[in-house]
């Protein structure tokens, strides 16, 4: 099905529908993480470092869709409660190389227990096949949506 003016409404819009779920998850694992001082964006920032997505603000500022001055201000936040270290790049000393100190690592774990938490109450009453088949689906739409826009990119580079 291709979207006309006639289908496409934000009931049928795949971005806006994702932006609410978003929005929801968000608000879910900030009131999970509360209690351990920890919010939703510190959460994908610690993940973001443990499985090695980035390892410079600017990286993880990319990465997660976030201004370069608030992920350099979070991840001040984040080093003073001792999760994260910084270190300069051996090779290229304007790089300031992020990494996850061992009380960063046992956090992000623990609050990787927590939002799982989150997800399995959000998805208690579905089937495994049906989680895996919209992980699938959200890695596929990631995917083309990935490739074309590296093609425009192109496009507009020659």
């Amino acid at each position: 099905m291709l979207f006309t003016d006639s289908s496409f409404s934000p009931e049928t819009s795949p971005g806006y529908l994702v932006r609410m779920i978003h929005q929801m998850n968000v608000a879910a694992v900030d009131r999970a993480l509360a209690e351990d001082g920890l919010t939703a964006m510190q959460w994908t920032t610690l993940v973001s470092l443990f499985f090695r997505h980035a390892d410079t603000c600017g990286g993880l500022a990319r990465k997660l869709g976030h201004d370069k001055g608030a992920m350099t201000r979070l991840i001040d936040q984040m080093e003073a409660k001792g999760w994260v270290s910084r270190q300069r790049d051996d090779e290229d000393r304007r790089l300031i190389r992020l990494t996850l100190t061992p009380a960063g690592t046992e956090t992000a774990l623990a609050a990787k227990r927590k939002v799982i938490a989150c997800w399995n109450g959000f998805l208690a009453d579905w089937s495994d096949a049906d989680v895996a088949e919209m992980i699938a689906m959200l890695q596929r739409l990631r995917h083309t949506m990935e490739e074309k826009m590296a093609e425009e990119s192109d496009a507009c580079a020659a």
